[in-house]
């Protein structure tokens, strides 16, 4: 079968890929679409340390082609949008409704695929690019078959991790002012997620002006190509910064932003041994600093939420996916991916 495989050095559209059946307690998915988020490239250019060779992907959705035993919530032919959590939900930390903290679902990379009679592993414990993929059950989560897979494929990253940050994370209150710094497929959706919580000022700052037209759609009363005129808008600070890109001059200054009692999320990629400052004084008025690992969602409560608001045009998914691509793409998908051409490319199946 088709995937796309990072050896290390290069990455190749593979057709010789073999993946396993499921055993006890897994699923067996086809993969129909496959968001390209910035994680599976920061894979490919170090930023995110990942054992090789490894097929890259884990923003998809599919259907379920078989199930191991003891597996009942989902069956042969259900549409599923996948998560990369592949927590145990017997843990301390499964049981508080925090699968995110859960060790189980950190950094265990299986390998379920095989290539030339030589194992490959799995990237998030998901690897959605690839036309079969085999994940925990706890990962399959099922949703209605009228949401259309490429926007259904982006509810398992872009979603969770923007929407949840605000929803979970954050708990961002009705009223509340929010800046997001970095308009992306994981900014576009904190945008919506303010949007839905409530938020009376949303400040979008994207140093490309041609984002401002989506970023508006999404969420955003406010556009700027920086955040130097912030304070021109909001004198006093926002009450919630969301850095989505992952720098940390942008850290400082989405820290440096904030009001009293305000709250700074970080939630773009930096590089692993990356430091930020902040002045420590600046932080005695009750601010915080929240880091947020895939917008501490609970996906089998906030997938198919997140597919309902969907339904009811209350979240944007369609308008997320601007530009589908065959997986033989996988370049040019990337290519405009880095470029920001796209908010989001999706790879089909």
């Amino acid at each position: 079968m088709r995937g796309v495989v990072f050896d290390g050095k290069r990455v190749e559209v593979v057709d010789d890929l073999e993946v396993r059946d499921p055993g006890p307690g897994e699923v067996r998915v086809a993969l129909s679409a496959a968001g390209l988020c910035h994680s599976d490239l920061s894979v490919v250019d170090g930023t995110i340390p990942f054992p090789v060779p490894v097929v890259l992907g884990h923003e998809g959705a599919g259907v379920v082609e078989a199930v191991g035993a003891g597996v009942t919530h989902v069956a042969a032919g259900d549409h599923v949008a996948l998560s990369t959590l592949a927590n145990c939900g017997t843990c301390a930390d499964c049981d508080r409704g925090r699968p995110t903290m859960c060790r189980q679902a950190i950094g265990r990379p299986g390998k379920p695929f095989a290539r030339r009679g030589k194992a490959v592993y799995q990237f998030a414990s998901n690897s959605a690019f690839a036309e079969s993929t085999v994940v925990r059950a706890v990962q399959a989560v099922r949703i209605p078959k009228d949401v259309p897979m490429p926007s259904a494929a982006l509810i398992g990253c872009a979603v969770l991790t923007g929407v949840g940050a605000v929803l979970n994370r954050a708990r961002v209150d009705r009223g509340e002012s929010v800046l997001v710094i970095g308009t992306g497929g994981i900014g576009l959706n904190v945008l919506q997620g303010a949007r839905i919580a409530g938020a009376s000022r949303i400040v979008a700052v994207d140093a490309n002006p041609a984002k401002e037209a989506v970023a508006r759609q999404f969420g955003a009363t406010d556009f700027l190509t920086s955040t130097d005129a912030v304070r021109d808008l909001l004198p006093h600070g926002v009450d919630h910064a969301f850095e989505c890109v992952g720098r940390i001059e942008l850290v400082r200054q989405a820290v440096d932003l904030l009001d009293r009692h305000g709250q700074a999320v970080l939630l773009g990629t930096a590089p692993a041994k990356a430091e930020a400052s902040f002045l420590v004084s600046s932080m005695f008025l009750d601010k915080s600093i929240l880091g947020c690992r895939y917008g501490s969602s609970r996906p089998q409560r906030d997938i198919p939420l997140y597919a309902e608001l969907y339904r009811q045009g209350r979240l944007l998914l369609d308008e997320l996916v601007t530009a589908t691509y065959p997986v033989e793409d996988f370049e040019k998908a990337a290519a405009d991916a880095e470029a920001g051409r796209v908010a989001r490319a999706v790879l089909t199946f």
